[in-house]
């Protein structure tokens, strides 16, 4: 019997320097709480026929980043990681270490940016399968324009990709297409020979336009944190996504109001549910901390209701919780902390689901990788019970072996 071909080996390159002029740090800033590195290797491992992900790197924060959402690190040496370096040559070297490594050969390679935040896996995928297919050389993503172009000369502007004697509707007008610089695919050995990204047939692989963004500067970056909830998918976590619940109090799990006695003494109010959710992580075996800066009997009575720990007149919440996850040896990528204001999001970059309430801050809801319907102190943590045990909040059964 004739024997089947194997599956082509598609490597996704990933080049993801640690300096940036433009944002400091630029490829380890979240946008809805992942890391622009880390969306991009998500959106490599979703994509279907890409079976390795590497990325390229001189910089031991991103390669621990990389490894964390599943893909390789490969060091890149500091002769090609300066300012005028190429991409060409990051994804060269990868490909050389990957094939070393693996003792296998890639057959396509695909160069992915970390500045493009709204890259999608089936794009990554309709990049990798014009190659496979054997329908193109090389593809890369572009948006469809139906813009006029201008340039200025010495005698006036002139129209580049028109005649300004005749202004064409619309509908009238071919589409050209845009570069979006998220993803370039090559066939391996071509790109070998060749050197660059561009060589025999190409293909375009057409993106939404109103996806494309690239990150280049701080402004940019503000405009990805905005239009994230726009445009990613609702993502919510499971109960295998997640080992531990840590709390915000003060607009988390009440409403941020203060009610006071003559005596000043404070009242908050709690909502009933958000007990019944609590206790439901409980019997499910998850532990389940209050964290707060406020030094407060009212938070320790509360804590002690819902027969859970907590710690309290807390100055630095990301600190004490890095302490309290290394005390209960519980990784701080499978921690889901849910908050309301800023003081929380330090605690947002540490961990691996940062949850923001309803009610939350304008730029915690841009940090966070999920936003809960529900406001603070009206039933926000029960909901987020349910998104890990389900709306009946059942203990989930044990997987058999």
């Amino acid at each position: 019997m004739p024997t089947s071909k194997p599956s082509p080996t598609v490597l996704a390159v990933i080049p993801a320097r640690g300096g940036s002029k433009g944002v400091p740090a630029k490829n380890l800033a979240p946008v809805a709480g992942i890391p622009l590195v880390g969306r991009a290797v998500r959106a490599c491992l979703g994509a279907v026929g890409v079976t390795d992900v590497a990325v390229s790197t001189d910089d031991p924060a991103i390669a621990a980043a990389a490894r964390v959402f599943g893909a390789e690190a490969v060091p890149r040496p500091a002769s090609i990681a300066g300012d005028t370096a190429t991409s060409e040559s990051a994804v060269l070297h990868a490909l050389d270490a990957f094939e070393a490594t693996h003792g296998r050969t890639a057959d396509v390679v695909l160069l992915v940016q970390c500045t493009s935040p709204f890259l999608t896996s089936g794009e990554v995928a309709e990049a990798a399968a014009r190659i496979t297919s054997g329908a193109a050389d090389t593809a890369f993503t572009a948006a469809p324009s139906h813009g006029f172009l201008w340039r200025e000369t010495a005698d006036g502007a002139v129209g580049v990709n028109h005649d300004k004697a005749h202004r064409p509707r619309r509908q009238d007008r071919e589409p050209e297409y845009l570069e979006t610089g998220a993803v370039y695919a090559m066939d391996a050995a071509g790109f070998r020979t060749h050197g660059h990204r561009f060589f025999g047939r190409t293909a375009v692989v057409v993106t939404d336009p109103a996806r494309v963004l690239e990150i280049d500067d701080p402004h940019d970056l503000a405009r990805a944190k905005a239009l994230a909830p726009l445009l990613d998918e609702p993502a919510t976590p499971a109960f295998a996504d997640v080992d531990a619940v840590v709390l915000d109090f003060d607009g988390t799990q009440t409403d941020d109001r203060v009610h006071l006695d003559a005596e000043g003494r404070e009242f908050v109010s709690a909502h009933r549910g958000d007990g019944l959710g609590i206790a439901a992580l409980r019997r499910a075996g998850l532990p389940v901390l209050i964290l707060s800066t406020e030094q407060n009997p009212v938070v320790a009575a509360r804590a002690r209701k819902l027969k859970i720990p907590v710690l309290h007149g807390i100055d630095r919440k990301d600190l004490a919780l890095k302490e309290w996850c290394e005390a209960e040896s519980i990784d701080p990528a499978r921690v889901l902390y849910a908050g309301n204001d800023v003081n929380d999001l330090p605690c947002f970059h540490l961990v691996g689901w940062p949850v923001a309430v309803g009610s939350a801050h304008d730029s915690v809801r841009a940090a966070a990788r999920a936003v809960t319907a529900t406001p603070g102190g009206f039933g926000a943590i029960r909901e987020i019970a349910a998104w890990l045990l389900g709306p009946e909040l059942n203990t989930p059964t044990p997987l058999s072996n």
